[in-house]
């Protein structure tokens, strides 16, 4: 196969999806694999790169048993546990996101669903922040029904986030406590609300390659539109905390096979980016046009939203929030 001219097809229109044989993805040459991406990103996406950050809105007790997660209460680990935080303190780091120019700021909460007072706090919060401030608001609550995701809507949430973390095969190695379908089935309903849909996974969890390739297709089928990727950082005290680390190789490949295959979605670069070269700047060679940046959830952060705007900006791509466009 040649990846190149495959790239040139998928410009002009081509979308392959599970009736393709994709094998060719796990043994083309890497280095014409990423040029390919790269090309498919600059045509279909742009340079613009979507920058958000997130703040940890509530944490720790999850009755989600999760094996990746610190957050999980069936896990061991030295997460801190707190109650939803005072909207001040949300509003504050929203701005802070604001002035460092981010495009989009979430609010993400530990548990199956953000339900009752939390919720409501929540609603109160993004109300606060939508008259405030200019930049996207998303948020990460769970399992959210209809009426929930369009309240959110309504008070100025523009884009949802909600994993599926693997392939459909593999999900329950890595969870029991909910299912691959209730994930899907939240994410139709974001989409049905109008919102941005993010959702994407984390390579590195024990699955085959194949696995990878089945979760880039099923967020293709969904119409996702910004697709986080994590690579595990094995958290002591987890199922997995002795996973091998991925090689810088193993990354890239996949994100250069996900943006194949997902043509026009935002390729979201999110934990792991230490085990890649100057905090990512591979991957923004190999089809990415997105990061989480500043403080991540779990894991500590490897570069500060001023060191990434430096490094995209060098490489020539937009790092300029909408709304600074706009004053």
């Amino acid at each position: 196969m040649d990846v190149l001219a495959l790239a040139r097809e998928i410009i002009s229109g081509r979308r392959l999806g599970r009736q393709d044989d994709l094998s060719f993805f796990l043994t083309c040459d890497l280095d014409q694999l990423c040029q390919g991406a790269d090309q498919i990103r600059a045509a279909c996406v742009g340079d613009k790169v979507d920058l958000c950050s997130i703040i940890n809105g509530r944490s720790g007790r999850c009755p989600e048993d999760c094996k990746y997660c610190a957050q999980s209460a069936h896990n061991h680990t030295d997460c801190e546990v707190y109650d939803f935080l005072p909207q001040e303190e949300i509003l504050r780091v929203c701005k802070l996101n604001e002035q460092e120019g981010v495009d989009r700021f979430s609010i993400v909460t530990a548990g199956r669903a953000l339900t009752g007072a939390e919720f409501d706090q929540a609603i109160q919060a993004y109300e606060a922040m939508h008259r405030a401030c200019k930049i996207d608001l998303c948020a990460s609550m769970g399992f959210l029904n209809e009426e929930q995701l369009h309240r959110l809507h309504q008070a100025g949430v523009t884009s949802y986030h909600h994993n599926i973390e693997t392939s459909r095969r593999n999900f329950p190695n890595i969870c029991t406590t909910h299912t691959y379908d209730m994930k899907v089935e939240t994410l139709k309903k974001v989409k049905a609300e109008g919102m941005c849909a993010c959702s994407g996974g984390i390579i590195g969890m024990g699955e085959t390659w194949e696995d990878r390739l089945d979760m880039a297709v099923s967020l293709a089928e969904l119409g996702i539109d910004s697709i986080p990727i994590n690579a595990l950082m094995p958290i002591p005290g987890t199922p997995l905390e002795h996973m091998p680390r991925l090689t810088e190789d193993e990354i890239l490949r996949t994100i250069a096979f996900f943006r194949y295959i997902n043509p026009e979605a935002n390729i979201r670069l999110a934990a792991g980016r230490a085990l890649l070269t100057n905090d990512g700047e591979t991957a923004f060679k190999a089809g990415a046009s997105a990061t989480i940046t500043g403080n991540m959830l779990t894991t500590a952060a490897c570069a500060t939203i001023r060191s990434d705007r430096a490094m995209l900006a060098d490489m020539g791509r937009d790092v300029t929030p909408d709304y600074w466009k706009e004053g």
